[in-house]
């Protein structure tokens, strides 16, 4: 399905988001974030700031003008559950830096450290992006990108790979779902 309008949460410096906006030659037609300004990446234009509340009810949906069923989500380092309505209303996909499709214990959160803790467990670490549900991290996967833990000799090696399979990930996802391309 190819959507008309993509919408970006953050909470982070948004870098991702920036990169992603640079390699398809599109940004974002609304970007929401709860990030403190001062931490953004320069790069990215943000066109609206949320405070607390509205960070975690999203409500600020609501009020945005935009037809449902031809808008795209997407939550690049967001780091807040997305409310039950809101997962069933819209179309929101998450990008999650563990290799969840073969490693389903890294669900959850900061999936980086746990890799890198065990380490020895894994032959391949990599990112997914996946469609967001009530449960956290268990909806289906549209996208993933791995490689060899091999060359993983520290925990910034570890955080540079997931880094790049979640770009590499988001980048064919959203070039399919945004312009039909792959």
């Amino acid at each position: 399905m190819k959507f008309t309008t993509w919408i970006a949460l953050f909470s982070q410096t948004g870098s991702e988001l920036a990169a992603l906006s640079k390699a398809l030659n599109r940004s974002p037609d609304f970007v929401i974030t709860n990030a403190d300004l001062d931490h953004i990446d320069s790069r990215v234009g943000v066109d609206f700031r949320v405070n607390k509340e509205e960070a975690k009810t999203l409500d600020i949906l609501e009020n945005l003008d935009f037809n449902v069923d031809e808008t795209l989500i997407t939550l690049n380092g967001w780091l807040k559950i997305v409310p039950p309505d809101k997962c069933n209303k819209y179309n929101i996909y998450n990008g999650h830096p563990g290799l969840i499709t073969k490693y389903p214990e890294l669900k959850g959160k900061d999936p980086q450290q746990r890799a890198w803790d065990n380490l020895h467990k894994y032959n391949l670490i990599g990112s997914v992006v996946h469609k967001v549900v009530e449960e956290v991290d268990a909806g289906e996967i549209v996208a993933r990108e791995f490689i060899s833990s091999d060359s993983i000799l520290t925990l910034d090696d570890t955080y540079r790979a997931l880094r790049d399979c979640s770009f590499r990930a988001w980048y064919r996802f959203l070039k399919e779902r945004l312009y039909n391309k792959v």
